[in-house]
């Protein structure tokens, strides 16, 4: 069988394959933490901006950011989060009775009223991994079909890009507002573009979504990537060489040619 070396459609996640929202990511976790725990100033919740950034692959969804915070201002030992993150979140949550649907509201407000009143300087907080932009434009202007599939807002992806001279048009940015799991966005894109399965390449920084991808009977075929310097830990990379249906992609390769991909 004949293994095809480049993808006909080429589906990328956006923040922990394109972008590195680090900055943003901390400046709004501490705007929700004063809310929560009033206690502490923001000048003071700076001094654990290097270990937020360190730690932050260890979470799975931005919720948690707030008690990422939390864990590092209490002082429990870092390696313990890297290690057992699930079981130290839920103990955070009960020893501070914390509700997880206040947390996301409190997380989403912040970020609403940012963007709101001040989108400029939000926008300047995210930042791009090293020679993305320039494989996004080789992608561009090829025969692959490029789409973004992201949990953040399409409009923000297109700016963002549009920033950097990236001119994506917006059916081809497929973000939060679309309100569908990824592997449907994926389903949808193989039938749209009257394509196999096995011709879809997609690439994501979080493993749960990849193994979700492959859960699906009719998606088997789609070639996954795991992005390593994406917000994922060596755990995870671990668990994704032991699958057989998941590379493990680095910068270098994802910039490189497309058969260094399945090397």
């Amino acid at each position: 069988m004949v293994i095809s070396t480049e993808p006909r459609i080429l589906a990328l996640d956006f923040d922990g394959v394109i972008c590195d929202g680090l900055l943003e990511y901390f400046q709004t976790t501490k705007l929700t933490y004063i809310q929560v725990w009033t206690e502490h100033s923001l000048d003071f919740l700076d001094n654990f901006s290097h270990s937020f950034y360190r730690l932050r692959s260890v979470i799975e969804t931005g919720w948690e950011m707030p008690i990422l915070l939390r864990a590092l201002v209490l002082g429990f030992d870092q390696n313990q989060m890297q290690d057992d993150w699930s079981n130290l979140c839920q103990k955070i949550i009960k020893l501070d009775n914390l509700n997880k649907q206040t947390l996301i509201t409190k997380l989403d407000e912040v970020r609403d009223n940012w963007i709101n009143s001040d989108l400029e300087s939000w926008l300047k907080l995210h930042r791009f991994y090293p020679g993305v932009i320039e494989k996004i434009g080789k992608v561009t202007s090829s025969s692959t079909l490029l789409y973004i599939v992201t949990t953040k807002e399409g409009r923000f992806v297109q700016q963002l890009l549009g920033k950097e001279g990236v001119e994506l048009p917006k059916k081809n940015i497929l973000g939060k507002e679309i309100r569908q799991q990824k592997h449907e966005i994926l389903r949808e894109l193989i039938l749209k573009n009257s394509q196999c399965s096995s011709q879809l390449w997609f690439v994501e920084d979080l493993l749960k979504t990849l193994c979700k991808v492959q859960e699906q009977s009719d998606l088997k075929k789609v070639k996954l990537f795991l992005a390593n310097w994406g917000f994922n830990t060596s755990k995870n990379h671990n668990l994704a060489k032991s699958n057989s249906g998941i590379h493990v992609l680095s910068l270098e390769q994802f910039n490189d040619n497309y058969l260094s991909w399945l090397s």
